[in-house]
């Protein structure tokens, strides 16, 4: 199979809205006055359409209220957990038989939920990679409506990008990079790139750096992967992104990713190795920053941020 190394140039010219653009919908005027008893009906009809659709454009104005904070293991979830003072949910809003977990609270005036896809039920391991991403995302919208999505995790890093064992990034966009499907457009398709929510002034207050993401559903990076990686420009790695923004924009939910650094992709060490030394000490640094963006964005509309 051919790797498409030229996919940045064809998004310019395939742009994906950003996820953020929902709020800035533009609401079409009333239309004339009726002359006939008929065209009262149909007025007063398009007239309580328009109030709706007033109502939720104007809502991305209204200050956040719940937010599900989406961790693909355990070991990044349960310090999140204890900073927010977070109770497990032990009536599950998620089909019965699934192993997703819920935790739940309230933390100054936010709805806080973290959703950990949980064990497999034959190997006990996280419930890790896009399969699993993708399907707790869009239980969790539909059960919790929530006004933003943080998908928060750890990630590989580039050196060739600047990135160093604990750096923490919010992701600018995020794209798939083993998807791979050499055929006009179907190339963008498998790509999947999507922006994040534009935050300009949380990424400043916060100081936070700035890199591309891109995901896929190995922990190991084969040539074929580096090379869709290097074109889709990116300067962190996992396994969860592109899954959770792909549902976001589906259902057009907001999202924020937060990726800590755990191990140099491009560097010399093993991946699996180097991953498993710095796992808990990045975790806390991973959790260190999300909650610091989640008490920036008590008390803000989306538009605030």
């Amino acid at each position: 199979m051919i790797v498409v190394t030229s996919l940045p140039d064809s998004f310019l010219q395939f742009p994906l809205s950003p996820l953020s653009d929902y709020q800035r919908e533009k609401i079409t005027a009333e239309p004339p006055l009726p002359t006939t008893t008929m065209d009262l009906n149909h007025a007063e009809n398009e007239k309580g359409s328009n109030q709706e659709a007033v109502s939720a454009a104007t809502s991305s104005d209204n200050h956040i209220s719940t937010i599900v904070i989406i961790i693909a293991m355990q070991t990044e979830a349960l310090p999140l957990v204890d900073t927010f003072k977070l109770t497990e949910d032990l009536n599950s809003p998620f089909p019965k038989g699934t192993p997703w977990v819920r935790y739940y609270g309230s933390y100054k005036d936010l709805n806080v939920n973290i959703i950990w896809p949980g064990k497999d039920a034959t190997l006990g391991v996280d419930s890790v990679g896009t399969v699993s991403a993708s399907l707790v995302t869009y239980a969790a919208i539909q059960a919790l409506k929530p006004d933003l999505i943080i998908n928060a995790g750890t990630a590989g890093g580039f050196k060739a990008k600047g990135a160093c064992i604990g750096d923490v990034y919010a992701a600018s966009a995020v794209a798939f990079h083993d998807r791979r499907i050499p055929i006009p457009v179907f190339d963008l398709y498998g790509v999947g790139l999507r922006q994040g929510c534009s935050t300009p002034n949380l990424l400043k207050d916060l100081n936070l750096k700035v890199g591309k993401l891109s995901t896929g559903d190995s922990l190991d990076m084969t040539p074929m992967d580096e090379s869709s990686i290097i074109a889709n420009d990116a300067t962190v790695k996992d396994m969860e992104g592109a899954a959770v923004a792909y549902v976001a924009d589906l259902l057009k939910v907001p999202a924020l990713f937060i990726k800590a650094v755990t191990d140099i992709v491009d560097g010399d060490k093993p991946t699996s190795e180097e991953f498993l030394q710095n796992l808990t000490a990045v975790t806390i640094a991973l959790g260190e920053s999300v909650a610091r963006v989640v008490d920036y964005i008590s008390g803000k509309s989306i538009s605030q941020l």
